[in-house]
Order: structure tokens, then sequence, then C-alpha cells
């Protein structure tokens, strides 16, 4: 008889395949939309001051001349021999370009998860197990407004109180211009200056976990297996945490999951009012300046994210749920 294993080494080969072609789709789409949206990026590189020879020059040079299904064949198999391009606006390759930025994208999203994540499941099941408290009425008015905050307009909120008003924390930047620091004091320096984008950045997430982890489990602790294992005699405490959340977080872990992908590139506001030196603001900038390499390799960097995110997730389901099988 097959193992679990087996069936688990199966699914994933099957799903790298089938993430294959997803990619690739996602690719043809987005070069298409890039090039048939309004605006060139001659103008941005050359200026406007410039006249139809040069420009005609400088289109061959970047082989902005050719047609756009020739341009598309052109970076498909520049992209399979691991070239993804030379930024137009950075004049670097494409891959040092990103590879600077993700470090600063990946604390922040890191950051911003653990923070959500974490207090999100604890004030959710804090709140399930006492429905009707004072603590439950307002965690779930906090919530919803949290929840529908927009976020441009929480992280102003929080400069103009925590960095204006308070000087708590600076107001923008990863660290300090004028006091560079080295060692443990950078370490201290840079995550005083992630405080406050990660608290934006999460302070949705936050919301959204917790009312979920709040609505899933109160509905698990309805369950008949909830009541046979009070029934036993178990600790209430061993009842919530090892039988009815381990069922109530199926729904979390999806939307945790589906989260990585819009949190790569989604916090370009986030990373702009905070000038945080990351993917958001690389993707934001990019958009202006037209820069179709940039672009591309940083939309194609989203669909791989999403695509290994949704696999993890269904990895996660196994150990959480053990009815749960793929093969």
């Amino acid at each position: 008889m097959t193992s679990q294993g087996s069936f688990l080494g199966a699914y994933l080969v099957r799903r790298l395949l089938q993430a294959v072609p997803l990619v690739l789709g996602v690719l043809v789409i987005t070069f298409i939309l890039i090039h048939l949206a309004p605006g060139d990026p001659i103008y941005v590189l050359a200026g406007d001051g410039g006249n139809a020879a040069y420009y005609a020059e400088m289109r061959a040079r970047y082989g902005l001349d050719r047609p756009v299904h020739e341009q598309l064949a052109r970076y498909i198999l520049s992209m399979l021999r691991g070239d993804f391009g030379y930024s137009f606006s950075y004049q670097q390759p494409v891959y040092q370009v990103i590879a600077s930025r993700v470090p600063a994208t990946l604390l922040l999203m890191g950051t911003a998860l653990a923070i959500s994540t974490t207090l999100g499941l604890l004030v959710g099941v804090l709140t399930a197990t006492r429905p009707r408290g004072p603590i439950s009425h307002a965690v779930a008015i906090l919530t919803l407004g949290a929840y529908s905050m927009p976020v441009f307009w929480l992280g102003q909120l929080l400069i103009i109180v925590f960095a204006v008003r308070l000087s708590i924390f600076p107001v923008q930047g990863m660290s300090s211009v004028r006091n560079e620091q080295t060692g443990l004091r950078h370490i201290l320096d840079v995550l005083h200056h992630l405080v406050l984008p990660a608290l934006t950045l999460g302070l949705l997430q936050l919301a959204l976990v917790t009312r979920l982890t709040r609505t899933s489990l109160r509905e698990a602790l309805g369950e008949d297996f909830v009541r046979t294992a009070r029934a036993k005699g178990l600790h209430e405490r061993t009842v919530v945490f090892r039988h009815a959340l381990r069922n109530a977080l199926l729904p979390v872990v999806t939307v945790v999951g589906g989260q990585v992908g819009l949190l790569l590139t989604g916090a370009a506001l986030t990373e702009t009012i905070f000038a945080w030196p990351g993917l958001g603001r690389l993707l934001l900038d990019a958009t202006l300046s037209r820069d179709y390499p940039l672009l591309m390799a940083l939309f194609i960097l989203v669909a791989v994210a999403v695509v290994a995110a949704n696999l993890l997730t269904d990895l996660v389901y196994t150990l959480l749920d053990p009815r749960v099988r793929y093969g």
C-alpha cells in the first residue's frame, strides 16, 4: 500500500507541474497589458527634449521597436536562461534591483504577519470563549473599525500621533541617515523604524484573523466532538486548544496563506508612506517610470510567491487535519 509520504510527493510534483502553465499565463497576460498601457518608457529614459531620430535609436537599443509578439518571445527565451532583463530606470540588471529590496520587504511582511497572526489567534480565542463579555463586544467594534480603515489614512494617522506629536518613532526610512549605526545598534535602529509600518500593514490582517478565529472557534465549540471531549472530563483549556482550535484553524490558514502574495507587493502604499525600501515601493516606482523589465520580473515574483504560499497552505492542512489526504 502506498504510504502517505508517497502520495504527498506525487501531489507536490503534480502541483509544481500545474504551476508552470499558470506562471507562463501570468507572464503572457502581464506582458501584453503592460505594453498596451498608455505611456512610453523612452520619454522617461531620454527625456522630452530629443528628436525623432534619437528616440528611434533608443527604442532600437532596448528592443522596443520590434512587434509585441517578438518582444514577448525574446523575453521568454531570456527568462528561461535566467536573464530577466536590464532595468531602464536603475540601469542595473533586474535581478540585482529586486534582490536589494527583498530583505526589507521580507522583514516588513514577516513582522506584520507574525504580529497579526499571533495576536489575532489569541484575541480570537479570548472573545470566542467569552462571547457575551464586555471585552468581546469591544474587540468586535475595534476589529470592524480596523478592517474598514484605509491603509494610507492609518499610516498617516500613526505618523502624526507617534512620530510628529509624541516623537516616539521616526517618520520615514529603514534606518537613521544622519547617525549610521553598526552591529546591535543598527539592528535596534531598524527595529525602531519598523514599528509604525509593520503596525500599519498588520492591523488590517489582525482584524481579519481575529474575527475569523472568533467565528470559526465559536462554531467548533458547538460541535459534537467538543461535547464528547467535555463529557470525558477534559480540562476546558485542553478542549479549546487541542480539539476545537485545531479544527477552527483551517479557514484561518487559508486566509493567512492567501495574503502572502498580496503583502509581497501589496504594501506599496505602506512602503511609500514610510519610505520603506521594499518591493511594494519598487513596484510603484517601476509603474510610474514604465520600467517594463522590472515590472515583468516583479509580477512573475508575485505569481511564484502566490503558488508557493498556496502549496504551503495545503501542506499545513495535512498537519492540522489528519483526514486530509493528497494523492
